[in-house]
């Protein structure tokens, strides 16, 4: 597979101004007990932005346990001017704590930075970790330029059939965002030997088709095809709407 890597310069900031007593505060109340008052100081440090933040904020991006204050947390580095957060969120992504690497790749999505897709893909798509992979395909899916998309589409499912329920929802999402791009990549992989990958290709299509179907609809409906074969399942039910026709001599390499 080929992937575009593209070259980003950005230089990190010699140096960062000081912080005034009242931010001292807001970034010591950052590492607050009581949830709601980090929240409520993430959301002053997102509102009174200042580049003294970034260390904490970054740091308690990795280490916060509750799912809404990260998300506040994200918002805040949001805030900050791009090349003094990008280079800080960049080393995290090389981080040995999942939560580090999975806030950092989300808060780029976040940021819409289109030039920092080749630090996500391809190694992050591929984090042996479900939460960071989760959070990488979605992020992915944000930031791909538009001629990157196929070879994304490739990549992703490459990992049909990994995991539980939540991380083949995502997977299955991140596919069907990617619109009329999956579809090559998802017929192909209906059929795979394998059953797991097969039934996760065919249902994640039915989204595509149908992005208002449940996935465990989704799932139930591909289970059928797959254990009867596409020509008696198709004897048997009203088909599927078709996908969009191929156009001679387009292209699929990656």
């Amino acid at each position: 597979m080929r992937w575009v890597q593209e070259v980003v310069p950005i230089s990190t900031p010699a140096s960062t101004p000081p912080i005034a007593p009242h931010h001292t505060r807001v970034a010591e109340a950052l590492g607050a007990e009581d949830p709601s008052v980090r929240l409520q100081a993430a959301l002053a440090a997102g509102s009174d932005p200042h580049p003294g933040f970034l260390p904490t904020l970054v740091e308690r991006c990795a280490a916060e346990p509750d799912f809404y204050v990260r998300d506040m947390l994200s918002w805040a580095l949001t805030r900050l001017p791009p090349e003094t957060v990008l280079p800080r969120l960049r080393r995290e992504l090389g981080s040995e704590r999942q939560q580090a690497r999975s806030q950092a790749v989300h808060t780029l999505s976040k940021i819409g930075d289109s030039g920092t897709w080749s630090w996500i893909a391809p190694d992050m798509l591929r984090d042996t970790d479900d939460e960071v992979a989760r959070t990488a395909w979605r992020a992915a899916v944000a930031l791909v330029p538009e001629s990157e998309q196929r070879c994304l589409a490739d990549e992703l499912v490459t990992h049909l059939g990994r995991g539980d329920r939540e991380v083949r929802l995502s997977l299955s999402r991140a596919l069907a965002d990617l619109g009329d791009a999956s579809e090559p990549a998802l017929r192909q992989a209906a059929a795979h030997p394998d059953p797991a990958v097969a039934e996760h290709a065919r249902a994640t299509e039915l989204l595509r088709q149908n992005p208002e179907a449940s996935f465990e609809a989704a799932l139930d409906e591909a289970r059928r095809v797959v254990a009867l074969g596409p020509g008696r399942a198709a004897a048997s039910a009203r088909p599927a709407p078709a996908g969009p026709a191929r156009h001679a001599g387009e292209s699929t390499a990656c």
